[in-house]
C-alpha cells in the first residue's frame, strides 16, 4: 500500500480541555507560591514548639506541592487511541497472528476454581479464529481441584462457544452473562437453547463447587483423565514436579465443538516447586509459560490476565491488533494495556476501587509520552520483546513468517519433552530474567518489566474502549483493600529506591515526561509522613493553643483557601466527569486518607527495614471471595472493620485524636469571652479538624454504634481511646 493510500488502523486524538487544565494548574502553582512566601515571611521566632510545628507543616506542604507537580505531568497532554477493527479485517484478515493467552492462578482457596473456569471460558470465546487461539493456565497452587475445573471448562466449551457466537453473547463469562442477562422471550428456539445452556452451566458450577467443598476428586472422574495421575507424586503445593497437560490440542481434527468448528488449544501447567528454590511468584509463573508456550503454539502475541479478570469484550484481540499491525506505527508498539476494571463495585464505590480518574485521565497522559506502564493483567505483549529484543526502526514485522511456525510433535510428546522448561533450575546460568522474560525481586514486578522494555526503545499504548476489555473482582473489605494497597505501594517504593528508578534507569532512554510520570506511583508510600503530620499535628496544636495558619481576617488566608477549595472542586469535577457520583467522590477522599495513614505508612517503613536488612519481600494474594454477611454489608455501603489489625489501631487513634481536638476547640469557643477572636485565630485549624472528623464518621460508627460483625473490635476501641487520650494529655501538659 502506498503512503498516499495509507489509512491508519488506529487514530490518536487529543483530549479536549487541555488549555483549561493548564490555566487551572498555573493558578494552583501561583497559590502554592504565595503559601510558601507566607510560611517563610511569618516564621514564628518565639517558642520552640511553635517553630518546629511550623517547620514540619511547611515541609509537609512542600511535599504536597512537589507531589502535585508529579501528578500534573501526565495530565498535561493526554490523548485517546481509537482502533478501527473493520479496517483490520478488510486488509489483514489472512495475516492475523496466533494469540497465546496466559491465565494465572495461585491458590484454590482464595481464587475459587469455578471463578478460574469462567475466566478461561471467556477468553476461549473471543471473536477470533479458534485455531489461532491457545489458552494456558498457570496453576501455582498445583491443585487437582483447579485442574478439574479446567477439565470441566474444556468439556463445557464445546457448547458454550457456539452459543456465544450464534447469539453474540456479551460478556462471555457464563457466570457474568447469566447473572445479568434476561431470559429471551421473542423466539421459542432461542429460549429453549438459552435455558438448556444455563442448566448445563449450573450443573457444571455445582459439580465444581461441590468437589471444591469436599476437597477431593472422585475416583470416577480421576479415571476419565490421565492427568490426575500426576497428583499421585505431589507432596504439597510447594513441593511437586512439573505438571504439563494439553487438554485440547487445536491441531487435532477431532478437537471440535458441537457444530464441528475447531476449538482453541487448552494447556494446563503447574511448574515445578521445591522448598529449596525460590519460585518468584507470578513473574516466575509467567516466564515458565513463555518458554512452554513457545514450543507448543508460539503465538507472536501474548495476552496475560489474572484468574479473576474475565474478558468482558469479545473484540479486544482485534482492537489490540489494530495497534500491532498498523503499517506505519505498529512496528514500534510493544504492548497494549487495558485498564483494570471491576464488576462488583457498589454504586458509590465505598472503598474507592474504581480508579476511574486514573483510567480515564492519567493513563491517557502516558499515552502521549511513550505509553503506559505494564500493570500485570489485561495486557497484550509482543512475544519477541519479552525475549529481550530491542526496537529497530529499520526492522519490519513479517506476519506471514511469524504465522508459518509449525509444531509437528504430538501432544503427548510435547508434554513429556518440554516439562523441563518449567523446572526450578532451568533459568540458572541463562539469560532469563537478566535479558529475557519478566523481572524478579519486587512485589510489582510487572512495572519494572514494562519499564525495562520501554527503555529498549519500544512504545506501548493504552486502550480503554467504551465496553471494558476486562472485569475483575475488587476487595470487599477495608482490610483487604488496605493490604492490597500496602503491597502495591511497597513494590513501587522498592522500584524508586532501586536501580530501576525511572529517573535513573530511564535516563536518556525514555522521554523525561514518561520518567516523571512513573514517579507519582513509585512515591505512593512516601506520602504517609506528610499526611500523618497534617492529620495529627494541627489538631494537637489546637489543644495547645498554637496557631499554624493565617487568621481568617488576614488576606494571607486567600492562597490557602483557593488552593484547597479549587483543587478539591476540580477533583470532584473530574470524578463526576469520569462517571462517578458525589458520594463516590467522598468515599474516594476517605480512602485517600485511610491509605496514606495506614497502607503507605507500613509499606514506607517496611522499605526502610529492607534497606537495613531486617525484612524480606513477600507476595500477598488478595482474597477474591467473601462470606454472605460481608457481601451483604458491602452492598449496603457499610465499611467492614470486623478484624483486628495495626492498620485499624492507627485509623481509630487518629479519628479519636481529631474528635478530642474538635471537642476541645468547641469548648474553648464557648468558654472564651471573645468568641470571634478565637474563630479568627484558629478558624482554619478548626475547619481542618472538623473536616477530618467528618471523614472519620464511619470510624466513629464502627467504634461506638454498630452492632453487626463489621463493627470495630472492642480491643481496637480501647487502644484508640487510650492512645488518643495519652497524646492529648501530653500535648496539653
Amino acid at each position: 500500500m502506498g503512503n498516499n493510500d495509507y489509512v491508519p488502523l488506529f487514530e490518536t486524538r487529543p483530549v479536549k480541555g487541555r488549555i483549561l487544565f493548564r490555566l487551572f494548574a498555573a493558578s494552583i502553582l501561583v497559590g502554592i507560591c504565595f503559601i510558601c512566601i507566607y510560611r517563610v515571611r511569618f516564621f514564628p521566632l518565639a517558642g520552640k514548639v511553635e517553630r518546629w510545628s511550623w517547620i514540619g507543616l511547611f515541609l509537609s506542604e512542600l511535599w504536597f506541592s512537589f507531589y502535585w507537580f508529579l501528578t500534573t505531568v501526565p495530565r498535561w497532554n493526554p490523548v485517546y487511541r481509537f482502533p478501527y477493527k473493520d479496517r483490520l479485517s478488510q486488509r489483514l484478515e489472512k495475516k492475523l497472528p496466533g494469540i497465546d493467552i496466559f491465565v494465572c492462578t495461585a491458590d484454590p482457596l482464595i481464587e475459587p476454581p469455578s471463578m478460574v473456569m469462567n475466566t478461561v471460558l471467556s477468553v476461549m470465546a473471543y471473536d477470533y479464529s479458534p485455531d489461532k487461539l491457545s489458552i494456558y493456565l498457570s496453576d501455582d497452587g498445583g491443585s487437582d481441584l483447579t485442574f478439574y475445573a479446567f477439565l470441566e471448562a474444556a468439556i463445557f466449551s464445546k457448547k458454550w462457544l457456539p452459543f456465544c457466537k450464534k447469539f453474540k453473547v456479551e460478556p462471555r463469562s457464563p457466570e457474568a452473562y447469566f447473572r445479568t442477562a434476561l431470559e429471551p422471550d421473542n423466539y421459542p428456539v432461542m429460549v429453549k437453547e438459552w435455558l438448556s445452556i444455563k442448566k448445563l452451566y449450573d450443573d457444571v458450577k455445582m459439580r465444581i463447587e461441590t468437589t471444591t467443598k469436599l476437597n477431593r476428586i472422585s475416583e470416577d472422574i480421576c479415571k476419565q483423565q490421565k492427568g490426575f495421575r500426576e497428583w499421585d507424586f505431589v507432596s504439597s503445593k510447594r513441593d511437586h514436579q512439573t505438571i504439563l497437560q494439553i487438554l485440547i490440542d487445536g491441531r487435532d481434527p477431532n478437537a471440535v465443538d458441537i457444530e464441528g468448528k475447531p476449538l482453541p488449544t487448552l494447556v494446563y501447567l503447574a511448574r515445578e516447586k521445591r522448598p529449596q528454590y525460590h519460585h518468584h511468584f507470578k513473574s516466575g509463573a509467567m516466564n515458565a509459560l513463555i518458554r512452554v508456550s513457545s514450543k507448543i503454539s508460539n503465538g507472536p502475541i501474548i495476552l496475560n490476565v489474572d484468574c479473576d479478570m474475565y474478558s468482558n469484550n469479545s473484540e479486544s484481540i482485534k482492537y489490540s491488533l489494530c495497534a500491532f499491525m498498523d503499517e506505519e506505527k505498529g512496528d514500534e508498539i510493544v504492548y497494549v494495556q487495558y485498564p483494570q476494571n471491576f464488576d462488583n463495585l457498589t454504586k458509590n464505590e465505598i472503598y474507592g476501587s474504581s480508579f476511574r480518574v486514573i483510567h480515564k485521565l492519567e493513563l491517557l497522559g502516558l499515552n502521549a509520552n511513550g505509553g503506559p506502564c505494564y500493570i500485570g493483567t489485561g495486557c497484550f505483549h509482543r512475544r519477541e520483546a519479552l525475549y529481550g529484543k530491542k526496537y529497530d526502526k529499520d526492522c519490519k514485522v513479517d506476519w506471514n513468517r511469524l504465522n508459518n511456525r509449525k509444531v509437528n510433535e504430538s501432544a503427548s510428546v510435547l508434554e513429556d519433552t518440554y516439562k523441563v522448561l518449567a523446572s526450578c533450575t532451568f533459568e540458572q546460568n541463562t539469560l532469563w530474567v537478566k535479558e529475557k522474560g519478566l523481572k524478579y525481586g519486587c512485589p510489582v514486578e510487572d512495572v519494572i518489566t514494562g519499564l525495562s522494555i520501554q527503555c529498549r526503545g519500544w512504545k506501548s499504548i493504552y486502550l480503554n474502549p467504551e465496553r471494558e476489555g476486562f472485569l475483575g473482582l475488587a476487595p470487599t473489605t477495608l482490610l483487604q483493600t488496605l493490604i492490597q494497597h500496602k503491597r502495591w505501594s511497597d513494590g513501587h517504593l522498592q522500584i524508586f529506591l532501586s536501580r530501576y528508578c525511572s529517573l535513573l534507569y530511564g535516563h536518556k532512554k525514555i522521554p523525561l515526561k514518561l520518567q516523571l510520570a512513573y514517579c507519582p506511583y513509585n512515591l505512593f508510600a512516601a506520602n504517609c509522613l506528610a499526611t500523618l503530620y497534617y492529620v495529627a499535628v494541627p489538631c494537637l496544636c489546637l489543644l495547645k493553643v498554637i496557631s499554624l495558619f493565617p487568621k481568617t481576617s488576614n488576606p494571607w488566608v486567600l492562597p490557602f483557601a483557593f488552593v484547597v477549595f479549587a483543587h478539591r472542586a476540580y477533583s470532584l469535577g473530574e470524578f463526576i466527569w469520569c462517571g462517578g457520583t458525589f458520594h463516590g467522590w467522598c468515599n474516594d477522599q476517605r480512602m485517600w486518607l485511610f491509605k496514606r495513614t495506614t497502607s503507605y505508612f507500613f509499606s514506607f517503613f517496611d522499605n526502610i527495614l529492607k534497606l537495613l536488612g531486617y525484612s524480606q519481600a513477600a507476595f500477598v494474594i488478595t482474597e477474591k471471595m467473601a462470606d454472605d454477611d460481608v457481601s451483604k454489608r458491602y452492598e449496603q455501603n457499610l465499611i467492614e472493620f470486623g478484624a483486628t489489625s495495626p492498620m485499624f489501631d492507627i485509623l481509630a487513634t487518629l479519628a479519636m485524636l481529631n474528635l478530642f481536638s474538635i471537642v476541645g476547640a468547641i469548648k474553648k469557643v464557648i468558654l472564651d469571652a471573645d468568641h470571634s477572636k478565637v474563630l479568627d485565630v484558629f478558624g482554619l485549624q478548626i475547619l481542618l479538624c472538623l473536616l477530618l472528623v467528618t471523614i472519620n464518621l464511619p470510624v466513629y460508627q464502627a467504634l461506638f454504634f454498630r452492632k453487626d460483625n463489621g463493627r470495630m473490635p472492642s480491643s481496637v476501641t480501647s487502644k484508640s481511646i487510650i492512645f488518643a487520650l495519652l497524646a492529648s494529655t501530653l500535648t496539653m501538659y
